[in-house]
């Protein structure tokens, strides 16, 4: 118990700004309670006491239970209007900051965790979270009304069973209607949670590259997005659901009305008195209920809340999984030199850079060769601040990117992997994602610089063509180049390419060469590639053996000193 109120203390938090819809429910609920256990207790001793004729008392016996079946109603839809709104509310607050958090966790911690993990943390520990703001609380007054209602409980003749019977068979059709429509909205409801769910799978899947491409609130503020219209559709779907409850009550109430008529034949046959009546119809509901079937409910409610409050806390205020850290300094107009000093890295046991030390000047290309495990996609990723150095020195500019801020460093350089990560949206979203105030000048111009406008241009849609999760419905050069774009729209310094070329068809290296010749001079570019037309031109070739620089120079100095680059050319590179 004493863990459940900690931990319903910590998700109010999320809640407050929902504090009046919070009241309302409690009011509702309160109502609740006293309709089913007080107010009938009351009515049937007033109706006891009454000494006028048996007519003058079923007239206020009507009266009596219109006006409660009227309250009844209006205090379940108060409760089921706030109740949406508290639940949406907390979920999407949660689900928001939980996301942060995530991203801001460090890569080491995420490789090494199964991004189920955090997609089902993201999804149902916080659903779980909400609905104990909501469901549980219903279930808590539910048990209080259930055991005054028991405690007040007379047993009901059977006489009212055929009449009963009659009444559910027209609630039964009137409720088939309900869940049809019902089921219109909540199939839309659905497939805009799959979108969500998508979204939210992409951003665990594609966390290194929102990283790296700085637009993790973008991403964010993507995802709200489409939470909201999942808010909207699942409000749709629930009025639906409130409002045929309000009618399905409200010929409930009236059949109920004509059952008082049966009920008032029997008391005139002595078989119950008025006030035995009065009370057995309104707790007849109540008496139905399984007590210990809501107990059970509260109990598997609240293990469950507990259970994901750890979960999603542990990502948010724990330190099982380490955050990143950035410094405080900002470089406003940064050039884009940079500087390795004596780095030294390993990748749990495995060291991959050995006391690595090379200079980068701003507005030159350069690019890394050597084997496979040589440590070039590391220095990359270094670079970047994705993972923290064993030892030595990364410098922009001059300074350490200890000291650097997140937007200096990512907000100022760009990666282009080898499988760039693209979204499950429109072409022209993907671009937005990294600069959400693009416009559609710079959008073609970038499209038109990455060789990928004459593709654009005979899709259908255009720049509002979906490409599916991961650009399943591009071809790989195609994905490539809209890296590109997505690259020239942050109109970042530093723009690395890491492999982009590998594996593509001459035809389609071609036109990504071609891309990257457009950047040249004014970019500081750092390509790792496996083609030697990539690099053939580049200003500096540096020869990486063992996590050390080894020799650098142009393409025609390595040829002619170097027999391992010479090696290199002739086989890993030109086979690939």
């Amino acid at each position: 118990m004493k863990k459940t109120i900690h931990n319903l203390k910590k998700v109010y938090k999320y809640g407050q700004s929902y504090k009046l819809n919070l009241i309302l429910q409690l009011i509702g609920s309160v109502i609740g309670f006293f309709i089913s256990v007080v107010i009938p207790v009351i009515a049937s001793k007033f109706i006891v006491n009454f000494t006028n004729s048996i007519w003058n008392q079923a007239i206020i016996m009507f009266v009596i239970i219109f006006i409660l079946m009227v309250i009844r109603e209006l205090k379940t839809v108060l409760i089921r209007k706030n109740t949406q709104v508290i639940h949406c509310g907390i979920y999407r607050n949660l689900r928001k900051k939980l996301s942060i958090e995530m991203l801001n966790i460090e890569q080491s911690s995420i490789d090494h965790t199964s991004s189920g993990l955090f997609i089902n943390r993201l999804n149902t520990d916080t659903d779980n979270m909400a609905n104990m703001f909501t469901t549980g609380c219903g279930n808590v007054f539910g048990v209080i009304s259930n055991i005054g209602s028991f405690i007040a409980v007379l047993i009901i003749d059977y006489h009212m069973f055929l009449y009963y019977l009659f009444a559910s068979l027209i609630l039964t059709i009137l409720n088939l209607v309900k869940t049809t429509k019902y089921g219109i909205k909540n199939k839309e409801f659905r497939n805009q949670q799959d979108k969500v769910f998508g979204l939210t799978g992409e951003l665990v899947r594609g966390s290194h590259d929102i990283k790296m491409l700085n637009c993790k609130n973008n991403i964010v503020d993507e995802i709200d997005k489409n939470i909201a219209i999942e808010t909207e559709k699942k409000f749709a779907m629930r009025n639906i659901e409130i409002d045929y409850n309000l009618l399905i009550g409200t010929i409930k109430n009236t059949l109920e009305l004509i059952s008082v008529i049966l009920l008032i034949i029997l008391i005139k046959n002595n078989v119950f008195s008025i006030a035995i009546g009065l009370a057995l119809y309104n707790y007849k509901d109540s008496v139905l209920t399984d007590l210990m079937d809501k107990v059970s409910r509260i109990i598997n409610e609240a293990k469950e809340f507990n259970i994901s409050c750890e979960r999603v806390f542990e990502i948010i205020n724990s330190n099982k999984y380490k955050k990143e850290k950035f410094g405080m300094k900002r470089i406003k107009d940064i050039k884009g030199n940079f500087e390795f000093r004596r780095v030294n890295f390993s990748y749990d046991d495995y060291q991959v850079l050995n006391d690595l030390s090379f200079k980068i000047k701003s507005g030159t290309t350069v690019s890394f060769v050597g084997k496979s495990g040589a440590g070039k996609t590391t220095i990359f990723n270094l670079l970047c601040k994705m993972y923290e150095i064993n030892s030595g020195s990364i410098l922009i500019d001059g300074v350490n990117i200890n000291e650097l801020d997140e937007e200096s460093i990512r907000g100022n350089i760009t990666v282009i992997s080898q499988n760039p990560y693209i979204f499950n949206m429109s072409i022209r979203d993907n671009l937005r994602l990294v600069k959400d105030n693009l416009t559609e000048e710079e959008i073609i111009e970038a499209c038109h610089l990455a060789c990928l406008d004459e593709f654009i241009n005979t899709l259908p849609n255009g720049y509002d063509t979906i490409v599916g999760e991961g650009g399943v419905n591009l071809s790989g050069g195609q994905r490539q180049r809209l890296a590109i774009a997505r690259a020239l729209v942050q109109k970042t310094k530093i723009i690395l390419f890491d492999e982009a070329t590998s594996a593509l068809d001459n035809e389609t290296q071609s036109k990504i060469q071609q891309a990257i010749d457009n950047l040249k001079g004014k970019y500081t570019i750092m390509i790792i590639a496996h083609r030697i037309s990539t690099i053939v031109n580049s200003d500096k070739i540096m020869l990486l053996e063992n996590g050390k620089i080894t020799d650098s120079g142009n393409h025609k100095e390595l040829l002619s000193k170097n027999k391992n680059y010479k090696k290199l050319c002739e086989t890993e590179i030109i086979e690939n």
